[in-house]
């Protein structure tokens, strides 16, 4: 019973050493780091409220979230996110969930992932998830979207032929307009830079990493777009939740 209890302990450390993963949080210098762990001080935390009003509020028609989905009862559904959506046999985001619930039960407009709405209940979502580990939808039929956002990762894009790869893998650690080059990882969002000074979609941020190597955008809410999200999340599966981010 020890031996066999050892031995799992070893398993484990093993895969644990073996995890070279690591969040963009540890890329952070020391200041940025303090600045989103205290939620008295992290800019994102106004996203956070306000999407907790919003949980609360009734719409002027419809119904407010908590009608439906009570806090005190919520799961940490942000760290199981993309999903499949049997309906429209393609990955479910959190935020076009988030979208959807809008227009379906309070008749609002469709907003998108950095619509002001949407993007507050997602912070609130993520918020309510943080420390969790990130678990997306194992379904297999997310296996071939995965498999077309892992192409997309490490295809060259634009003007300067670079893909995802040659900064988040190849020079990851390295610097780049004096901040450090994370891993890539998505565990953050939606998540507050300091050059947007706002909150924003992780569609957002891989938008702006398409059009820096000078390469044309996709088309909002494209396939390739859903494809990178569910390859990116299922490449950080395990890590943990740290909603919301802050980044430079």
């Amino acid at each position: 019973m020890r031996r066999a209890a050892s031995a799992l302990l070893l398993t484990a450390l093993a895969a644990m050493a073996a995890d070279t993963r690591r969040s963009g949080f540890d890329d952070l210098s020391p200041a940025l780091q303090a600045l989103q762990r205290d939620d008295t001080q992290n800019p994102g935390q106004l996203w956070v409220q306000e999407g907790q009003a919003l949980w609360s509020r009734a719409p002027a028609q419809g119904r407010a979230c908590v009608a439906c989905h009570a806090t005190d009862t919520l799961p940490p559904i942000a760290a199981s996110f993309p999903r499949f959506d049997p309906a429209a046999a393609r990955p479910l985001t959190l935020s076009a969930s988030i979208d959807r619930c809008r227009v379906r039960h309070q008749h609002a407009a469709v907003q998108g992932p950095d619509g002001a709405e949407v993007l507050a209940h997602a912070a609130y979502l993520g918020h309510l998830a943080r420390g969790r580990p990130l678990q997306p939808d194992t379904h297999r039929a997310l296996d071939a979207w995965q498999a077309r956002g892992e192409t997309l990762y490490r295809q060259r894009l634009g003007q300067l032929d670079l893909a995802c790869l040659h900064c988040h893998d190849q020079r990851a650690g390295l610097r780049l307009g004096g901040a450090r080059i994370p891993q890539g990882h998505p565990t953050g969002y939606p998540a507050y830079r300091l050059e947007w000074q706002a909150l924003g979609s992780l569609q957002r941020r891989l938008r702006n990493c398409v059009t820096g190597v000078r390469a044309e955008a996709w088309a909002p809410q494209a396939d390739e777009w859903l494809a990178l999200e569910v390859y990116l999340a299922r490449r950080a599966a395990g890590m943990a939740l740290e909603v919301p981010a802050v980044r430079p």
